[in-house]
């Protein structure tokens, strides 16, 4: 069964209700998916915390200790968008610890692959900066994780969300071992992602870009994803693929879009399986990062599931 990583943990991390990343998102989800069927058809498991030397794989400890100061002195914010409250630095340990779950139920071969409905989204924490929405950077802590855990190297992590996943592409710039490719909306927030950011050193080659403008349409999309996903991917032959799943290329998202359909999600999820299937045994753990509509998000996570599903 494809796993379902989840706790109500999640809906803690309080940004405020006209904060787009709040957590509406979550409970219409669960709501949805338990409405649909489709929460029955899945493995559901409860995270565990990841652990102060887990999360030390990307983030160093004074910035760790930052955001725990913060949420248990009564909250802040990091930037204009992004949300300390109190709750909110135990909802990001377990958010990171969502992906290591799943990483060693599918390392022991009990499952495939899982999705990781969490929150709050990691993509655009550097190591040592939160920011857009985002405090511990889920994926690169999740990459490093199964770098150190276990007898695998070579890390594909996929980026579709419609920003630029900057904290991701820092994390691995200079590291050939992390294949990082983005597909995001550019000119536009963080304002990195130019085509010319290649990686550098021995990463070289190993850091994907493909900056899209917003009159892209879901077929060139998914044509120019294909030709990455087939090309530069098998080229890599990775051991482990992690999606950074973001909503927002949704065409309705109110603060994304980028013209994608609901079942777009599907086609662009069995993209990325047949890659696994191909590389590393279908070996997927896919982690949501940005989506905020409010009611059709639920429908975006459900044809990726039901993707997933179907391995």
């Amino acid at each position: 069964m494809t796993l379902l990583i989840y706790d109500d943990i999640f809906l803690k991390h309080d940004t405020g209700t006209s904060h787009p990343e709040n957590a509406k998102r979550l409970e219409n989800t669960v709501k949805h998916l338990h409405s649909s069927g489709l929460w029955d058809q899945l493995r559901v498991e409860r995270p565990r915390a990841a652990s102060l030397e887990e999360v030390k794989l990307v983030h160093p400890q004074t910035y760790i200790e930052t955001i725990k100061h913060i949420a248990d002195t009564g909250g802040g914010w990091l930037d204009g968008d992004t949300v300390v409250s109190r709750a909110s630095y135990d909802a990001a340990i377990y958010t990171a610890g969502a992906a290591l779950t799943a990483i060693d139920l599918i390392m022991k071969g009990e499952e495939k692959n899982g999705f990781c409905l969490v929150r709050p989204p990691g993509h655009h924490a550097t190591p040592a900066r939160g920011m857009g929405f985002c405090l511990f950077n889920n994926v690169a802590i999740a990459a490093k994780y199964i770098q150190s855990k276990y007898p695998l190297e070579k890390i594909l992590i996929v980026d579709w969300d419609v920003h630029h996943g900057n904290g991701t592409q820092d994390t691995f710039y200079n590291d050939p071992t992390v294949l990082y490719f983005s597909m995001h909306r550019y000119p536009f927030y963080p304002g990195s992602g130019r085509m010319e950011e290649d990686g550098q050193g021995k990463g070289k080659g190993f850091n994907i870009n493909v900056p899209l403008s917003s009159d892209t349409t879901p077929e060139e999309y998914i044509e120019m994803f294909t030709d990455v996903m087939k090309q530069k991917v098998n080229q890599f032959n990775p051991e482990f693929i992690i999606i950074s799943a973001g909503f927002d290329i949704y065409k309705k998202d109110p603060i994304g879009g980028l013209n994608i359909e609901v079942k777009d999600f599907g086609i662009l999820t069995e993209i990325v399986m047949k890659s696994a299937e191909k590389h590393c045994k279908g070996r997927i753990v896919s982690c949501l990062e940005g989506g905020y509509h409010l009611s059709d998000l639920p429908l975006c996570i459900e044809a990726h599931l039901k993707a997933l599903v179907q391995k």
